[in-house]
């Protein structure tokens, strides 16, 4: 082996294992065995969140906690902090300002397998960039828990901080006059990002130049207005997201008149299969929303996992998505008392789609709103952070084959043990399993899923809480922590990349 391959492999090697944003494998050469090992899995080094400025309301009050699963293999250094984004860039449309940056972090964890937590109040503050190193990198999640007692977007919001990328997907987004919708970029980086963002209706793209080219400096957060960005009211919405240059994260923050408010994350990389898990078993009105990317239109079959299997909703057996169209069929309490999960599928031939689900529950002047968009599988692990001794539901749903799932509760942030329960979920089913909760609990505490055996499983958290009568609540999808990344073995020849 030349000194060129041994560099390559080595830089190979250090990249991956430092980033943990891409895995490495080495194609096999024909008739050469050796080339053809499976890459080692390795934690990850280094981790990048992003939190939202949490509110416009200067009555809310924000909760964050932060949280590292123990891995085997981090070594026993490293540090997990979240700091204020430090500015706020000058082009902004229709948004406002995110803060200054703070002395110190919001948030540091002191170590893996207990949660830390911080706090902000008002409309001051401010969007949260976060790295997390060594031993504190594998898994690392941090939740924001948003309470408003009043006006518009009432109730609770909560979202999963995420990290960097180069392109978002968000069907589900409204410029109707009862809702005040905001894309929320920030940018963890040291150069400044540019973000172009685009907006799909019923009859394809929107008019509007105000979303090209939106600069965003280094270290800042841009909330987005989207009713500055075009003329058209409309109901349902799909807001892609590109980075021309640098990356950022994104979400959305929908805020009702009347039905409260929640973020929208992000839904997973378009795909011609889809599930969108644990819709609440009380949920009254439930709203689908998917957009085809692409110059071909999908047919989906729609069905439901219920604790019994999977059923098609009565009227709703099938949606038809035109390409460049935003779609919305109203299923109203399709889970009627019970567990679902919405599981979307192709009739025909495989066309990549996006989707998001609206749920309410309560009735008249009592409604709240979350929504759940699709998700990938949990994968190897996946953790949700922020749940309390009441008001978390965890629903698994295992759509395919059966599947055995590990889950764990992490010892509380104030005290508590952790403690583990294995569960079965029958094929073709979504279950509200009874998750468990750290013994001695003081604090918050987190739970991390690990399927066992069987097939895909995918999984959210709903948190809910009960102020004045108004069912506050909020749902946060499982997908894999990406905690670790292949890296090819040190003996392995790569030349073949140089080709």
């Amino acid at each position: 082996m030349n000194r060129t391959t041994l560099s390559l492999i080595a830089g190979a090697t250090a990249l991956a294992a430092v980033t943990g944003f891409a895995a490495l494998s080495a194609p096999a050469a024909s008739g050469d065995a050796s080339t053809a090992r499976t890459a080692a899995q390795l934690p990850v080094e280094r981790t990048s969140l992003l939190c939202p400025q949490p509110s416009t309301s200067d009555i809310a009050e924000t909760a964050y906690t932060s949280f590292t699963p123990v891995s085997k293999g981090t070594g026993d250094s490293g540090k997990a902090e979240l700091q204020s984004a430090t500015e706020e860039s000058a082009d902004a449309a229709g948004g406002k300002k995110s803060g200054k940056s703070a002395d110190k972090p919001v948030v540091t964890l002191k170590e893996p397998g207990k949660p830390a937590t911080g706090d902000s109040s008002g409309a001051e503050a401010p969007a949260l960039v976060g790295t997390a190193e060594g031993r504190f990198a594998p898994g690392w999640t941090v939740q924001e828990t948003t309470e408003v007692a009043a006006g518009t977007g009432r109730g609770l919001l909560g979202t999963n901080c995420t990290a960097p990328d180069t392109e978002f997907w968000f069907p589900g987004a409204s410029t109707a006059a009862d809702r005040t919708d905001y894309v929320h970029l920030t940018n963890p980086d040291d150069s400044a990002a540019v973000v172009d963002i685009e907006l799909y209706g019923k009859d394809g793209a929107l008019k509007s130049t105000v979303g090209d080219g939106i600069t965003v400096q280094p270290h800042a957060s841009e909330p987005i207005l989207l009713n500055t960005l075009t003329d058209d009211a409309q109901t349902n919405l799909t807001v892609h997201v590109t980075v021309r240059s640098g990356r950022v994260g994104a979400t959305v923050q929908a805020l009702d008149d009347k039905l409260g408010g929640d973020w929208l994350a992000a839904s997973t990389d378009p795909a011609g299969s889809l599930v969108l898990p644990g819709i609440p078993k009380d949920a009254t009105s439930v709203r689908l929303v998917a957009f085809v990317p692409g110059d071909t239109d999908a047919d989906l079959k729609v069905r439901l996992a219920t604790p019994s299997g999977l059923i098609t909703p009565a009227g709703h057996e099938t949606l038809h998505v035109k390409a460049g169209m935003t779609a919305a069929i109203d299923l109203g309490d399709v889970t009627r008392g019970e567990a679902g999960s919405l599981v979307l599928t192709p009739t025909g031939t495989s066309v990549p789609v996006v989707a998001a689900l609206r749920v309410v529950r309560g009735t008249g002047g009592k409604q709240e709103t979350a929504f759940i968009p699709a998700t990938g599988q949990v994968g190897t692990r996946a953790t949700v952070a922020d749940n309390r001794s009441k008001g978390s539901t965890l629903a698994l749903a295992a759509p395919g084959r059966a599947a055995q799932v590990k889950v764990t509760a992490s010892a509380g942030s104030e005290g508590g043990t952790a403690v583990t329960k294995t569960f079965t979920i029958k094929a073709g089913t979504t279950q509200n399993v009874e998750a468990p909760v750290p013994a001695g609990l003081k604090g918050t505490y987190a739970l991390t899923v690990e399927p066992v055996s069987g097939g895909p499983v995918y999984a959210s958290r709903m948190l809910a809480v009960t102020e004045e009568g108004v069912p506050g609540f909020t749902v946060q999808t499982l997908p894999d922590d990406r905690g670790t990344v292949a890296v090819p073995a040190a003996d392995q020849d790569l030349s073949v990349l140089l080709k």
